[in-house]
């Protein structure tokens, strides 16, 4: 089985208890995540040959954070150990019409400050067959562009197939700095995901109006900015979205689609009732490499890969904990209430 290389930054999670805000909580629960590590756990609760690659302090939370990791079957042998500090992000999750919210407590982690140099490619590409990263950790410094660039570099040489998520995050950097960095990226990867503001934040495509609540609606104008990536960048011919109505931060409608070669699919719709907003992507970008590893047909993969992610909603934590079986029944339509005994 061909493995899957994930490269990214793992983080100590803190959440306050129940709905509490953060700045009335006395107490926090301790997980660890990242977007990155997120896809690594779902591939390697799927029986795949999954490698996060990282660096973590070589104290007591780094070595957490690793088990974090390798407990669900993930490699951690690339791991790299050192440095000052493991980043933080503070989950606050939202209600009603409340939005979930997120504060980051990242800056000079041991992950942020390593030079490119640092992560020898040669190495860890070498068994590879998939590459996979997101918009996230090249909005961390200009080191880790420059690393990015030369794994993506690599994979290019090797025939090795590259997915970005882009996964826009505003509070890291500015739709200016990730469009200067993602135009270096872009031409490397071949499969991209791409939601809502992504499109125009990192690659000044229009193809969504920021309306959260009509995002489904806005079918055809995806579908153009999706066929807009890939004749921007050729080699990148596949194409995936999901796409949102949400009424509240409980309830929302999701669907999935995948432009491949021109060729339009979509996932069903779900009426969803959301526990916690939180890596649905990246367990929707676990989802579709997972189904490329296992050669699905591009339907079949896309709904495997959106089934993935809305049971994601269902979840605390940013880890997806389910299994193959458990999403092929949601794709079967086979998940009601009973209980599985």
């Amino acid at each position: 089985m061909q493995k899957v290389v994930t490269f990214g930054e793992i983080m100590l999670r803190l959440k306050p208890r129940e709905n509490e805000r953060i700045i009335q909580t006395d107490s926090f629960s301790g997980l660890y995540g990242g977007a990155e590590a997120n896809v690594a756990v779902s591939l390697a609760l799927l029986g795949d040959n999954a490698q996060f690659v990282s660096k973590v302090p070589a104290h007591a939370i780094g070595q957490a954070a690793l088990g974090a990791l390798s407990c669900y079957g993930v490699d951690t042998s690339e791991i790299h150990r050192g440095g000052p500090r493991l980043g933080i992000y503070f989950f606050e999750k939202g209600a009603s019409i409340r939005n979930t919210s997120v504060v980051y407590d990242r800056a000079g982690s041991s992950f942020a400050v390593a030079p490119a140099e640092e992560y020898d490619w040669d190495q860890i590409l070498q068994d590879a067959g998939y590459f996979y990263f997101s918009g996230i950790t090249p909005a961390i410094s200009s080191a880790l562009q420059k690393a990015l660039l030369a794994a993506c570099q690599y994979c290019a040489k090797h025939d090795i197939k590259v997915i970005c998520d882009l996964n826009y995050r505003g509070k890291m950097w500015s739709p200016k700095d990730a469009q200067i960095a993602m135009a270096k990226l872009m031409p490397y990867v071949d499969i991209c995901l791409a939601h809502d503001e992504d499109f125009e934040a990192t690659l000044g495509i229009k193809a969504f109006d920021n309306d959260m609540s009509h995002g489904i609606e806005q079918r055809e104008t995806f579908i153009q900015g999706m066929k807009e990536i890939s004749r921007k960048y050729p080699k990148c011919q596949t194409v995936a979205s999901i796409l949102r109505d949400i009424h509240s931060v409980e309830d929302s409608k999701w669907t999935a689609l995948m432009v491949d070669h021109g060729e339009v699919f979509q996932a069903p719709v779900y009426q969803m009732h959301v526990w916690e907003g939180v890596a649905s992507g990246d367990a929707f970008g676990a989802g579709l490499v997972h189904g490329l590893v296992h050669h699905f047909s591009k339907e079949k993969m896309l709904n495997y890969a959106l089934a993935a992610s809305v049971l994601k909603l269902t979840i605390s934590g940013d880890f997806n904990l389910v299994s193959d079986a458990e999403i092929q029944a949601v794709m079967a339509k086979q998940g009601n209430m009973r209980v599985l005994r």
